[in-house]
């Protein structure tokens, strides 16, 4: 495939871009459906509706009942709503929780279809059909039972989300543009969270603002799926050579290029440096591939390990220290619209130096640097100018956290074969959602043990990338035999 792309079709024209750009808008819906409860789950203000009401308090806990009353209505937020307040204010960050837990569940079961006989477009055709779906329920939910029962399904479809679009929009580029198209997939991400805030500013009642949020997904599914093409790498490994090879065809005529006709694809497993595939034979058996595979053999099992543990520290510091934006104590729908732009050079920069310092050593620093600067927040008091310091320290510490976020997918993708690529990456996301449900939990303890456990889970991420092997031009590999067999002629695995 990658030897096909080189030669013949061309590694990143305007095929790949048209189809990049296409595949990569849902994660925009990932960013829109993640971050809506921000808004939605926010605490509106409050103001006094008589004179027993003491208006200089800080909370309206220690009020009485009926004196007081919520700016915009109780139906502004489901904090309002459900009186999830005081005692009950733990019900806020368990649906957020819970949310990430039904994130972590999708991950897994759309890794495995999207693998399987389902392939990459059509398991991401379906989580945008039941993100609308369980988006537009939310918004009628009678109790915070039923709304925490809605969010969990939509973290469900939203987990195989990012998941999807990025191996679909990924897997038919060249090797020496995977990189950075791979890190621009981020970007889009970013666009949802700003196109989220930007929806909760115009629509601040919660049930419309889940209406509103679940319509973008509808018009992904009409307006875009429609002229995506499925993955050929996905259809080789499943046997089917002819409809690879119609889409190769395809990349080849959009990119100006010319595809002979004896030229055909094969499996890695199939034919090594000296052979020319002449036979689809092989090929034409699907190649099925699990998690017990990657298990199974100890090169991947090794990796596999190792990517669950680091994806699952860096969750914890990104997602903690996003959640910090609630804390600010300004305008909320600027905060989190300017938290998503500050992310964007984070990925510039990453993906400018991806394919020169390559994805480990720029894994291994970039959570080194988030580390720093989350040690040093934990080491400052939160009043007066310190603050203000400990606010920088935050900002740095997402923006590089950001970078690694973004990396991790590039870096985790590449060392898996794509016979079980979605499996893996889906056991990677799920680790990830492990961190953004125990992220809430880290952020209320308040104070600087927030930072502190941030810098621990950089430092340690960091160290943990040291043992994985560097992908930079190194191809992307068909099948577990083809990886098992190129990977025994290097010295080291850790290499």
């Amino acid at each position: 495939m990658d030897q096909m792309l080189e030669k013949y079709c061309g590694e990143f024209g305007w095929w790949q871009f048209r189809h990049f750009v296409l595949t990569s808008l849902a994660w925009a819906l990932e960013g829109i459906h993640t971050m809506v409860m921000i808004f939605a789950d926010r605490e509106p203000g409050w103001r006094c509706s008589t004179n027993r009401c003491d208006s200089t308090g800080k909370s309206v806990c220690g009020l009485e009942p009926g004196s007081w009353e919520w700016l915009g209505g109780s139906a502004s937020s489901t904090v309002s709503e459900f009186g999830l307040i005081c005692g009950q204010k733990y019900k806020v960050g368990l649906v957020q929780s819970l949310f990430f837990a039904g994130c972590l569940i999708g991950a897994g079961v759309f890794g495995h279809l999207s693998d399987s006989k389902m392939g990459r477009k059509g398991s991401l055709t379906i989580v945008c059909i039941l993100n609308a779906t369980f988006g537009c329920l939310t918004a009628f939910s009678s109790d915070y039972w039923t709304y925490t029962l809605f969010r969990v399904l939509s973290g469900f479809s939203t987990g195989g989300t990012g998941l999807c679009a990025f191996v679909l929009a990924t897997e038919p580029v060249g090797q020496s543009w995977r990189g950075v198209a791979g890190m621009s997939t981020f970007y889009f991400f970013s666009i949802g969270i700003a196109v989220v805030s930007a929806i909760a500013y115009f629509f601040q009642m919660w049930r419309s603002l889940y209406i509103v949020s679940s319509v973008p997904s509808v018009m992904l599914v009409i307006f875009v799926l429609p002229f995506i093409h499925e993955s050929p790498r996905w259809c080789l490994v499943r046997g089917k050579v002819d409809e690879a090879m119609k889409i190769m065809h395809k990349i080849a005529k959009s990119n100006g290029k010319h595809l002979p006709e004896g030229i055909v694809l094969a499996l890695d497993s199939e034919v090594n440096d000296d052979d020319v595939p002449n036979s689809q034979s092989k090929s034409n058996e699907a190649q099925n591939g699990s998690i017990l595979d990657v298990l199974k053999l100890p090169l991947t099992r090794f990796r596999l390990f190792l990517a669950v543990a680091i994806n699952f520290f860096c969750s914890v510091v990104y997602y903690g220290l996003s959640l910090n934006v609630v804390n600010l104590g300004t305008n909320l729908y600027l905060n989190v619209a300017l938290n998503a732009v500050a992310e964007m050079p984070a990925y510039l920069l990453t993906a400018l130096v991806l394919d020169r310092l390559g994805r480990k050593p720029l894994a291994i620093w970039t959570m080194w640097f988030s580390g720093i600067f989350c040690l040093a927040g934990s080491l400052m008091k939160g009043d007066g100018t310190w603050k203000v310091v400990r606010m920088v320290c935050g900002v740095l510490g997402i923006f590089g956290m950001a970078g690694t976020y973004n990396l991790l997918f590039v870096y985790s993708m590449e060392l898996f074969p794509t016979v079980v690529r979605n499996a893996a990456l889906g056991c990677a996301t799920q680790a990830s959602q492990m961190g953004a449900i125990l992220a809430p939990l880290v952020v209320v303890l308040g104070g600087g043990i927030p930072f502190a456990v941030f810098a621990a889970c950089g430092f340690a991420g960091g160290l943990l990338v040291i043992y994985l092997p560097e992908t930079l031009n190194r191809p992307l590999y068909d099948t577990m035999a083809g990886m098992e067999e190129a990977e025994a002629e290097k010295p080291s695995i850790l290499s």
